[in-house]
């Protein structure tokens, strides 16, 4: 994997206030640098989400698992009783 700075193959420029001073030890690039950054990171990023995905459905056992049921505690004949009585819910 790459490291952020890896992505930003663009020259870095250091923050300076218009006396020239060093304003912070901030480092500055150019927007558009900084957007080709960070989409080649979301395309890699990508790229290994595929390859980690892939990896784990090789490693995992197909396994065969019953269908689902429905269970009798939340058959549709089952009674809905109402939490509070009508007389607190009109207060």
């Amino acid at each position: 994997m790459k490291t952020p700075a890896d992505y930003l193959a663009c020259p870095v420029f250091e923050l300076t206030y218009p006396t020239g001073e060093a304003a912070e030890s901030v480092p500055v690039v150019a927007y558009t640098d900084a957007l080709r950054a960070i989409e080649a990171a979301l395309a890699d990023a990508e790229k290994y989400k595929y390859l980690l995905m892939r990896a784990v459905r090789r490693s995992t056992p197909t396994q065969q698992y019953p269908p689902m049921t429905v269970s009798s505690a939340f058959a549709p004949e089952t009674p809905v009783l109402p939490l509070y009585s009508p007389d607190e819910l009109a207060a």
